[in-house]
């Protein structure tokens, strides 16, 4: 998750989804994931306060600081580049799993008041951004859910 100042997202050379300020989010879909981590991660990113309030302190979330949310699904999350020149992605799921998880994530999170964009799932896209602070965090569901 990447607060920005604005992003978009092009497929053969079309934008497909574009946002001013807010948060551009890279998402993968594990094995395990399931409707659980779906729920969680759309709270969790709705109630995230990484925008500042009057004082200058991260203390909104996205809907209080006015923003959007850029959904980008991205497998190469889950890869592997430990071993050999090539990564793996053998801890990705399976695109006929992943997608429905990633439209499921991208509506859940639009029902809770969030403004959603999105990328293309198994598109080639080029993602543009300008990272706000910068601030940068790796958001992942507790393994409690699975």
């Amino acid at each position: 998750m990447q607060r920005v100042t604005r992003a978009s997202v092009t497929v053969q050379g079309s934008v497909t989804g574009a946002i001013g300020a807010g948060l551009l989010l890279m998402i993968g879909a594990t094995h395990d994931d399931g409707a659980p981590q779906v729920r969680w991660l759309a709270a969790k990113i709705a109630g995230l306060r990484v925008f500042a309030d009057d004082a200058g302190k991260m203390n909104r979330d996205v809907r209080e600081a006015g923003g959007g949310v850029l959904v980008i699904p991205q497998f190469t999350l889950y890869g592997d580049a430990r071993h050999g020149k090539r990564p793996e992605f053998t801890a990705a799921a399976r695109p006929e799993v992943a997608e429905p998880l990633y439209e499921h994530f991208c509506t859940e999170l639009a029902a809770l008041g969030v403004h959603v964009e999105r990328g293309v799932f198994r598109a080639h896209m080029q993602v543009e951004l300008l990272n706000d602070g910068p601030v940068t965090l790796m958001v992942e569901t507790p393994e409690a859910l699975a």
